[in-house]
């Protein structure tokens, strides 16, 4: 259930994030904003501003209220949040308050503002990791103090059926030796396949014991104990001012790579990735967890990232394909037939969903997600 209430929560922010960008924007350049709310609806409460007793107001569930200023409410399903700007369904072109009376650029820039949102959250989020502490890669370099960090695992591996998982540190084995470099850990390992071994990991603020057997035979490529990456690391801090530095450097490395990821896609590549659907990335929300707090700040600021790459793309109903068709409005000198938008973000939303649903139900019934659901909650 905690983990169910962390993604929850985790989502819920960066949605809410997204729609104050929007929202911010809107206001800014002298746009309506019927109604800004937290949550979904059904509306539970709201209040506006009274244009004629300059009185806050109540509004009560999904009682109409007409009113030049907006709505701020409260809804049932505290997941996100929402903003209704006047005009962005392609009426009320003639007032001066609506979306569509506006310039290209005040469009685009409303449009776009969500994205910059998560991306300015993404890179408050890394940059408060490199405050606190952040691990550094000294692979390598025999540097003092280093930890081995396990940073990728096979799938029925003996290392995941001993309980190891990405982001634990290895100390030591059972018998008290130390790991200073990842060809020590390397070594011990291959020393020992096909007898049972006993590692010391750190797990955030846990120290735990885990008894596993490296596999005696091995295929090309992976290792006995079916650990695929490892890293040598130190925590290391940085300055206020060099932290924001350190995260928006690494913010720029994430839009590389998930860049890369998606111009590997549309040229028919092999990306060697997999698309997590909302059951997958909850459970691993639950994974990550006991990792500690910084790690939890890099998950969250990854998954904004990818949720403002993904708004950004040319693609019907998303951000980017409403900024696609105010450029061909500019491109053409008019506007796209409304009839015709309507249409293609509708039918661009039902693919979404139905993408979203079959993702889900494929994870749902996959034997991985079956095995692991019962004890979910």
């Amino acid at each position: 259930m905690l983990t169910l209430l962390v993604f929850l929560v985790i989502l819920g922010i960066l949605v809410f994030v997204h729609e104050l960008g929007h929202f911010v924007v809107a206001r800014r350049n002298g746009i309506k904003a019927d109604e800004f709310g937290f949550g979904f609806p059904p509306r539970a409460i709201g209040c506006y501003l009274d244009e004629k007793t300059n009185k806050w107001k109540i509004v009560k569930g999904s009682e109409e209220i007409v009113s030049k200023n907006t709505i701020y409410s409260l809804n049932w399903f505290p997941i996100g949040g929402f903003v209704k700007i006047k005009g962005e369904d392609g009426g009320s072109k003639k007032e001066a308050d609506s979306f569509t009376s506006k310039s290209a650029w005040i469009r685009i820039k409303v449009l776009a503002a969500g994205v910059t949102m998560n991306l300015l959250l993404a890179w408050v989020l890394l940059s408060a990791t490199f405050m606190i502490g952040s691990y550094q890669d000294v692979t390598g370099e025999n540097t003092a103090g280093s930890k081995i960090l396990i940073e990728g695992i096979e799938q029925n591996s003996p290392a995941e059926k001993m309980g190891l998982k990405i982001g634990d540190t290895v100390s030591q084995n059972g018998e008290g030796a130390t790991f200073a470099t990842v060809e020590q850990f390397q070594k011990y390992i291959a020393e020992n396949r096909g007898k049972e071994v006993t590692l010391v990991v750190q797990r955030g603020n846990q120290q735990l014991s885990l008894t596993g057997t490296p596999r005696t035979e091995i295929e090309a490529g992976k290792g006995a104990l079916g650990i695929s990456s490892l890293g040598e690391v130190i925590t290391k801090k940085y300055s206020f001012i060099q932290s924001f530095w350190e995260g928006l450097k690494e913010m720029g490395n994430m839009l590389m790579m998930i860049g890369q990821v998606f111009y590997g896609l549309f040229h028919g590549q092999n990306a060697g990735v997999e698309v997590m659907g909302p059951v997958k990335l909850a459970i691993f929300t639950g994974q990550i967890i006991p990792l500690g707090f910084v790690f939890m700040l890099r998950f969250v600021a990854i998954f904004s990232v990818n949720l403002a790459i993904v708004n950004i793309l040319p693609f019907p109903a998303l951000d980017g394909g409403r900024i696609l068709f105010i450029l061909i409005e500019k491109m053409k000198g008019s506007p796209v037939s409304q009839k015709v938008e309507t249409v293609f973000h509708s039918v661009g939303m039902l693919i979404l969903l139905s993408l979203m649903f079959f993702i889900t139900v494929r994870e749902i019934f996959s034997p991985e997600i079956l095995s692991k659901i019962k004890g979910f909650f």
